[in-house]
């Protein structure tokens, strides 16, 4: 039998086979809760609208900062909350870190 570690994030539950991707989850998420805060603090929102716009946000990071800083096509290619083809592929790898680590 062996041993696999397992990062946990503790935010969602999420489990991760390894660290530096548990560490990039939590750091998503966390930005996600704030923004979150932002809209419900500015705005009269539904909790689970401010949450679902806050972690589109989070997990569109990069695409949104290009867009700021003079590429405002870019976010034509956001697609969902899940995100742009980019960051789909990065998600596909952590779903697949959590996935094996899930059926170990």
């Amino acid at each position: 039998m062996s041993i696999t570690p397992m990062w946990r994030v503790d935010r969602d539950g999420s489990m991760f086979t390894d660290k530096k991707a548990a560490e990039e989850h939590d750091k998503m998420m966390e930005l996600a809760d704030n923004l979150s805060s932002l809209l419900e603090a500015n705005f009269t929102i539904d909790d689970t609208l401010a949450e679902n716009i806050g972690l589109l946000l989070a997990r569109n990071k990069e695409t949104l900062a290009k867009a700021f800083k003079g590429k405002p096509e870019l976010i034509q290619s956001i697609t969902s909350i899940g995100g742009n083809s980019e960051d789909n592929s990065e998600k596909n790898s952590e779903d697949n870190n959590r996935s094996s680590a899930v059926e170990q």
